[in-house]
Parts: structure tokens; C-alpha cells; sequence
């Protein structure tokens, strides 16, 4: 087991732009082979779900939990997200499995942060 923060905070950032910048592929090639690049391109496009940060103090912190603290991560704006899985055209679809990843994304950093805050 790696207990060395300094090498766990490097794992942590590998795996959170890996899941935001190159898992999306696989969604896209896995559930929507014929129309995977116009995919892909929404899926890294609802990363723009991250503008919110520019409203917080400090605008970035590598220890804070974006879930429940920025208004498009909120719970209430998730739920919105989990909505839009059912509605009727396509595009809505995929915007909405982007933006659950994303929080899916960020949730797996909260975790991140709260494992490193415990053993630093």
C-alpha cells in the first residue's frame, strides 16, 4: 500500500484528467460507435460544467471537495443532470452522461483528498 503523499497526490491528478480527458473516448466508441467523435467533442464540452470554480475563493483548491461546494456541482444540479437521461433527443442524453462522469470525476477526488488527508 502507498502511504508517500507526495506519490499519491501524483496518482490522484494522473487518474482525474485521465477520467476527464481520455475515459470519454471509451464511452463514446462503447455506446455510440457510429457517432463517437461528435460524442467524444460533447462529452470533453460539458467539462465546461467546471466555470463555476471561477465564482469561489480561491478560485482552485487541490483540497477542496467540488461536490456540494460549487452551484453546478451541487446535489440539486446533479439531479437536473440525472433528468436529462431521460429526455427525449439524443444530444441531452450524452450532455447528461457527461456531466454525471464529471461529478462521478470529482467525486472519486473527493475520495482522493480525504484518503491523503488522512495518512499526511
Amino acid at each position: 500500500m502507498i502511504t508517500d503523499v507526495a506519490t499519491l497526490e501524483i496518482i490522484q491528478t494522473i487518474i482525474h484528467y485521465f477520467l476527464h480527458l481520455i475515459f470519454p473516448v471509451f464511452i463514446a466508441l462503447i455506446f455510440f460507435k457510429k457517432e463517437w467523435k461528435k460524442t467524444y467533442l460533447i462529452l470533453i464540452l460539458t467539462m465546461l460544467v467546471d466555470v463555476d470554480h471561477l465564482f469561489a475563493d480561491p478560485i482552485f483548491d487541490p483540497n477542496r471537495c467540488s461536490i456540494g461546494f460549487h452551484f453546478l456541482h451541487s446535489y440539486y444540479a446533479i439531479a437536473v443532470y440525472f433528468l436529462f437521461l431521460f429526455h427525449k433527443n439524443k444530444t441531452v442524453k450524452i450532455i447528461a452522461i457527461g456531466l454525471l462522469f464529471h461529478m462521478l470525476t470529482d467525486y472519486q477526488d473527493c475520495l482522493w483528498n480525504a484518503y491523503i488527508q488522512s495518512i499526511d
